[in-house]
């Protein structure tokens, strides 16, 4: 098989569980090699280990990756295995919920270390396999939160519109080196970070939205294919909400 003919690389953070892991599958199926990191290994992790289809196309590492040394050593080791970077999705995160009168330091500490850092250290890293490489596609999951606001959610919501500032000039600085840089804004989605709602939260979100349900991570990740398409060479720079018309 030569280079050419060789799938295309995926890496993936935080895809161990939640929407990250739909992430995960929805590469898988579409043929590319994925590599993905989180803390600790969950039991989806290992299924796609030992999963004969998947044929060597997934890797796992155990990986924090607002620590930089972790960061780094995810990203060489995916470019080392696999010889180039095609696609990185920046999805680890983490929501704490708080007014901002009471929000304590280990907190703060904690969602703006993965949320930004973790996030600029990957991208620092990945960036520069794609820049050898002249190609390649960058997709950071911010949030409609880091769009509207919400009470409760103000540190959440800074990280995530930073997030969208950070895709806006990084995508005017590596669009000449031929790499699009987009956000993708997801709504409530039928994940694990949901199952914190209340039935009532939930009948009032399904009623705000015109779609009339919470999304599924498929929903995310086919806007997310649609973005890292390798035809798809002229949208960057751009928010794409995905939450089923919640804030249109």
């Amino acid at each position: 098989m030569t280079a050419a003919e060789q799938p295309r690389v995926a890496l993936i953070t935080g895809g161990s569980k939640g929407l990250g892991a739909g992430l995960v599958d929805a590469f898988l199926d579409a043929g590319y090699r994925v590599a993905t990191c989180s803390r600790s290994k969950t039991d989806t992790v290992r299924a796609w280990e030992e999963d004969p289809r998947i044929d060597g196309r997934f890797h796992f590492m155990a990986a924090d990756v607002s620590d930089r040394d972790d960061a780094e050593r995810f990203v060489k080791d995916a470019a080392g295995r696999w010889g180039q970077i095609d696609v990185l999705v920046n999805n680890a995160g983490v929501a704490r919920e708080g007014v901002i009168a009471l929000f304590g330091d280990d907190a703060l500490d904690q969602v703006v270390d993965l949320n930004i850092k973790g996030t600029v250290y990957v991208t620092r890293a990945a960036s520069r396999v794609m820049l050898a490489k002249r190609s390649g596609s960058i997709v950071n999951i911010s949030s409609i939160v880091g769009l509207s606001g919400y009470r409760g959610l103000s540190v959440y919501a800074a990280t995530k519109a930073a997030l969208d500032g950070f895709t806006r000039s990084l995508a005017r600085e590596l669009g000449s080196r031929g790499i699009t840089v987009n956000s993708v804004a997801p709504g409530y989605l039928r994940t694990e970070m949901s199952h914190g709602l209340d039935p009532q939260q939930m009948v009032q979100i399904t009623r705000r939205t015109p779609m009339g349900r919470l999304g599924e991570p498929q929903d995310v990740a086919r806007a997310i294919l649609f973005l890292t398409d390798p035809t798809n060479r002229y949208i960057t720079g751009q928010v794409l909400v995905v939450d089923g018309g919640l804030t249109c």
